[in-house]
């Protein structure tokens, strides 16, 4: 399915799909910027902000055969993201690049960046969320508002806390956190407050909690 459009990614986070749980990618990523690994994203492997993610195509997968393309065009045709393709560029898949490129810049319209391999990708991961919440901080720094909220998010005891609510994971965790700042703010919030963060269901279940 696909899913790409439904994530909702938490200031200064990467969603990671599934898939690249435990891969060399994740490890490299971790300790540098902070890596949540869900299942469900469907064609995408990382989204690195709400709008902005990235479909990750290996040497095995050029090799392959055309799988890979068919996975571009129905993210092209299903979603509204800004999707960056990421190629592994060797010396066994440097005779596919002119072809993919061609396909990803000029039919699919969308950024392609070669990396020789899954260390380069973490790199390259790391400097796009570093611009990414650059980006951001220009708004909460000027909201001391905002900027409360996130001094919030470094207690791991509330944050382990608001993960024990039914129906609440890592992610909604964090979004919670961000938009009400304390477990105290977040026990006296409304169904209505709760839905515009996280769903009518997960709402429901957050407020009963």
């Amino acid at each position: 399915p696909v899913t790409a459009g439904s994530i909702i990614v938490p200031y200064g986070h990467v969603i990671g799909n599934e898939k690249w749980r435990g891969s060399e990618i994740s490890q490299r990523l971790q300790g540098k910027i902070k890596l949540i690994v869900e299942d469900g994203l469907g064609l995408v492997d990382f989204h690195l902000s709400n709008k902005t993610c990235i479909l990750y195509v290996s040497e095995a997968d050029l090799v392959a055969g055309d799988e890979f393309k068919r996975r571009l065009v129905r993210f092209r045709n299903a979603s509204s993201l800004v999707g960056i393709v990421i190629v592994e560029r060797t010396q066994i898949s440097d005779q596919y690049f002119l072809a993919v490129q061609k396909l990803v810049v000029l039919e699919l319209g969308m950024v392609l960046l070669p990396v020789a391999n899954q260390g380069e990708a973490s790199q390259l991961i790391i400097q796009l969320v570093s611009f990414y919440v650059r980006e951001q901080s220009k708004d909460h720094n000027s909201n001391p508002f905002l900027r409360k909220q996130c001094s919030h998010l470094a207690d791991a005891s509330v944050f382990r806390t608001v993960q024990q609510i039914p129906g609440v994971g890592k992610t909604k965790a964090l979004l919670l956190l961000q938009q009400f700042g304390s477990i105290h703010r977040l026990c006296n919030a409304s169904v209505k407050e709760l839905e515009l963060v996280v769903g009518q269901t997960v709402a429901q279940q957050v407020y009963t909690f």
